[in-house]
């Protein structure tokens, strides 16, 4: 199973990544957290990031391709996969496609977290609150400007990944239960349990 799961900041994309990783055995892949494991390992990718990131440019989307193209074949990822942080534009989701009908792949399903934005904040204020580990960008700003960042960037794959009838579209506002359930309702659907 091989799934993006789409939503703006605050969505709860990391908590249902989380609950599908446990109930379906996939591994939830975090573009982020495999930029830092590349540079670490000092693979040939890794030595190409820490160099882009020493400089202080942005890694392209071409070196997060070959990253997730070296790491979609790794074997705690035999079972299927989650995109956490990718891709963000059309560009980098042409490059995804691309890559996945090189390796005779799919996506299996995106799932859009559908969300009202302006109860976001409030979602983000509880989390804040409640959460032990406090994220620096959880406050009204930081949300404002990732969610800017969203709808200008982001927010067109949900009509890209329509048009290509792989969208499913969930109440993100509902509880984190009732969330998860309608997601795993989509892949039952979808035959994909």
């Amino acid at each position: 199973m091989r799934l993006i799961l789409l939503g703006p900041p605050g969505a709860g994309k990391g908590t249902q990544a989380s609950l599908l990783v446990e109930n379906y055995g996939i591994k939830q892949l975090s573009t982020g957290e495999m930029l830092r494991a590349a540079v670490a390992a000092e693979t040939e990718v890794g030595l190409q990031v820490k160099s882009v990131l020493e400089n202080g440019e942005l890694v392209s989307d071409e070196l997060i391709v070959s990253l997730i193209a070296d790491r979609i074949e790794q074997p705690d990822c035999a079972n299927g996969f989650i995109l956490d942080g990718f891709p963000r534009t059309i560009a980098q989701a042409d490059s995804l496609e691309a890559l996945l009908f090189s390796k005779n792949m799919k996506l299996d399903a995106v799932i859009q977290l559908d969300v009202d934005e302006g109860k976001l904040l409030d979602r983000i204020e509880k989390r804040a609150r409640e959460s032990s580990e406090v994220r620096s960008d959880d406050n009204a700003e930081a949300l404002k400007k990732r969610l800017a960042v969203y709808n200008e960037q982001t927010a067109p794959l949900i009509h890209y990944y329509s048009e290509k009838g792989a969208l499913k579209a969930v109440d993100g506002m509902a509880s984190v239960e009732k969330v998860a359930s309608s997601i795993d309702a989509v892949l039952k659907a979808g035959s994909l349990a």
